[in-house]
């Protein structure tokens, strides 16, 4: 898989983590590189050991990215886009599932005719998402992305 350093897209903190993150269990400002590059490394590795994926991101609840890594391909896909919007389908399926006693969401995945998301929750506020296509490898890439909640989950915990 070929990535272009000047298209992979990283550091989605504009602004919106600056008030967030670091509520979240007394961390350091989102701004300090050792956390960034964290976030970005671990988007970056789930993308370069997942054949097939455009790129994968750390998504807040409300919709805005906390961190995002793509391909040159995934870049022109909009895929920050989709998975703001994807951010409602997460919410509905979590109050489904609580309404019907089924438990909490975990992981939820949408495969359309140009690309699949793997949406992984961290926590009720904080969920990584991972953009692949068709023919990507989506056994590696959930595996991957579980690996990554082990490692992650402990930075968003409330």
């Amino acid at each position: 898989m070929q990535l272009d350093p000047e298209l992979s897209v990283g550091n989605g903190l504009s602004g919106r983590s600056a008030g967030i993150l670091p509520a979240v269990r007394g961390l350091p400002s989102p701004h300090s590189d050792p956390l960034i590059a964290m976030f970005k490394e671990s988007l970056q590795s789930i993308v370069e050991k997942t054949d097939g994926s455009l790129g994968a991101l750390i998504m807040g609840a409300d919709g805005l990215p906390v961190e995002k890594f793509f391909t040159a391909e995934g870049n022109d896909a909009n895929l920050d886009v989709a998975a703001a919007e994807f951010t409602s389908l997460i919410r509905s399926a979590g109050k489904s599932g609580r309404d019907l006693d089924l438990g909490e969401l975990r992981e939820l995945v949408v495969a359309m005719g140009n690309v699949t998301i793997v949406m992984r929750l961290f926590n009720k506020d904080y969920f990584a998402v991972l953009a692949l296509k068709p023919d990507g490898n989506l056994g590696r890439g959930r595996y991957e992305l579980r690996k990554a909640e082990l490692v992650l989950a402990k930075e968003f915990a409330v």
